[in-house]
């Protein structure tokens, strides 16, 4: 007697086209479209969920430099003087901070601008 694959097939294409489901046309109903479909949908989510952390950084040092602007310093200087004061908060922390808490983003920045003139 021999084996025959049904019950793995059907289950493979099962798995496919759960993934497939929501997806345009042929896409989510054909077997050879919704696995080309699902595998550059997955590549794309591997891919994005890298830069997401990219864009996320991104975005808390735009905040950040408009923050640090209003007090009359730029993002680097800010940075820098953090640095030399050995204050070590992430930039998630701090724009945090600029949006929530301004009285004590204050004192950060003057803390900078006193470890950044002595220095200088």
């Amino acid at each position: 007697m021999r084996i025959k694959y049904s019950v793995a097939r059907n289950k493979r294409k099962k798995k496919i086209l759960k993934l497939a489901k929501g997806y345009y046309g042929d896409k989510s109903r054909r077997l050879r479209m919704a696995t080309q479909q699902v595998k550059k949908s997955l590549t794309t989510a591997y891919v994005s969920r890298k830069n997401k952390k990219r864009d996320m950084r991104s975005l808390w040092v735009i905040r950040l430099n408009a923050a640090v602007r209003e007090h009359g310093m730029s993002y680097s200087k800010f940075m820098c003087g953090l640095k030399k004061a050995d204050i070590e908060l992430n930039r998630k922390m701090l724009s945090e901070m600029a949006i929530k808490d301004p009285a004590s983003f204050k004192t950060l920045v003057d803390i900078a601008k006193k470890n950044i003139s002595t220095a200088n």
